[in-house]
């Protein structure tokens, strides 16, 4: 079995037409739900800010295959994307990474 392998990516995301509070977390919680609903990924927002135009949401599935998680990540920057722009926000950027089992410490559970 190969050594796991973390991706993060990071979304920002523009929402022009937000007045409110309100119409920025309706915009999110559409693109964080549908992020859940058709992939294996945690996903949070994680730098709140009280701007109405703009949020940032961070996405993270682990794997022991990179390539598939490269795959993935794809796929669900598409799908934000798309959400995004139904729900009168835009990804305006996105970043990606990966940690690999020796830089966040391998498993917790593991035996001694």
């Amino acid at each position: 079995m190969g050594r796991e392998m973390i991706a993060y990516l990071t979304l920002e995301i523009r929402i022009e037409g937000a007045h409110s509070l309100k119409d920025k977390r309706q915009v999110v919680r559409s693109v964080k739900d549908g992020l859940r609903a058709h992939f294996n990924v945690s996903v949070a927002e994680v730098d709140p800010s009280e701007a109405w135009q703009r949020a940032t949401l961070g996405v993270v599935g682990i794997s022991h295959s990179r390539d598939y998680l490269e795959g993935l990540m794809r796929n669900v920057e598409r799908h934000a994307v798309r959400t995004a722009n139904n729900s009168g926000g835009e990804v305006t950027d996105s970043f990606l990474d990966f940690l690999s089992e020796a830089e966040f410490g391998g498993r917790a559970t593991e035996e001694p």
